[in-house]
């Protein structure tokens, strides 16, 4: 199966879709070639650590309430189901990465909608 392109590629949908999260982010003036660059000098842990802070700072230091502990699992697999479904050539590679049955993993997708993430506006 290695020989075959991306099930995604061959879709009708091709023009509409981004197939990387880098160039979806470019597209939109969110990131830089310079941004990327400062961001892989930085660990997950200071990342996630700053955007908390950053998001603190723009209601004053007053995040209370939020489940933000309970929540990190998911902020965590939405990222990974992201990467994954942009990196791998077929849905079956891709649950192969994450250690799922190809019908678990399309189940994820549709749960957190991964597919409508990477349609271009």
């Amino acid at each position: 199966m290695w020989y075959k392109k991306r099930l995604r590629y061959n879709s009708k949908k091709k023009d509409n879709q981004y197939y990387s999260i880098s160039n979806k982010l470019k597209s939109q003036d969110k990131v830089s070639n310079q941004f990327e660059i400062m961001l892989s000098n930085l660990t997950l842990e200071e990342i996630i650590g700053l955007r908390l802070e950053l998001a603190a700072k723009s209601v004053n230091h007053n995040l209370y309430g939020l489940k933000i502990w309970h929540d990190i699992q998911n902020i965590a697999k939405n990222a990974v189901l992201k990467y994954v479904y942009s990196a791998a050539r077929t849905n079956g590679e891709a649950a192969s990465f994450l250690g799922l049955s190809r019908i678990e993993f399309l189940q994820l997708i549709k749960k957190f909608n991964i597919k409508e993430y990477f349609e271009k506006d």
